[in-house]
């Protein structure tokens, strides 16, 4: 990966570093959102802890609930297993979201990690991660994916399952706990016969 990419000018004037994917590189469970936040482009990891009731800190708290991070693991390196965290894009502008152009320049570092991590579950965080990887990993059309519908369902994939998650700066306390009760249910299931296990 990348350290020094120039391909985007105008977020290389902005961010801080290259932040790209973090974790546990056997996982089953990635997760993708949009861009790094303002302290994930401070210590180069994706969703590094903003701490209080909301922003990252909410993505932790849920991780820690699902077992899929260490709750005395350091706010910016959390300790994760069976999850990998990344972003569409690897750069910030702290006060835009990123162009088309831009998500399409990190497209290749976004799909080597998911070659390289081969997880059976990708869960796309916000409307943005939604559409961009359900045009890439499903068959349905992509108009019928929005946010909140598909919120917590499982959308079959093309040899991945997508989970959707509203953001969770956005998510309700109820939209959290359906989240997780659904995620619960399906880490209980035999979710690894979408597709064939390939060696890692």
């Amino acid at each position: 990966m990348d350290e020094e990419c120039r391909n985007c000018p105008a977020l290389c004037e902005t961010r801080t570093r290259v932040v790209h994917g973090y974790g546990d590189v056997g996982a089953d469970f990635l997760f993708v959102g949009e861009r790094p936040t303002t302290r994930a482009d401070a210590t180069g990891v994706p969703f590094a802890g903003e701490g209080g009731s909301t922003g990252d800190g909410g993505l932790r708290r849920m991780l820690e609930r699902l077992g899929l991070c260490a709750v005395d693991s350091p706010a910016d390196e959390p300790a994760l297993e069976n999850a990998y965290l990344t972003n569409l894009t690897r750069c910030r502008d702290p006060d835009r979201r990123p162009t088309d152009e831009e998500i399409g320049n990190c497209e290749p570092y976004l799909n080597a990690e998911i070659r390289m991590i081969n997880p059976e579950i990708l869960v796309p965080i916000g409307e943005r991660a939604l559409t961009e990887l359900g045009t890439e990993y499903t068959t349905t059309p992509v108009e019928e994916l929005v946010l909140p519908d598909d919120h917590a369902t499982r959308i079959r994939g093309r040899g991945f399952e997508l989970v959707p998650m509203i953001d969770p700066r956005e998510q309700t306390d109820e939209q959290t706990q359906a989240w997780l009760e659904a995620f619960v249910e399906l880490m209980a299931s035999d979710y690894r016969q979408t597709k064939g296990r390939r060696e890692r």
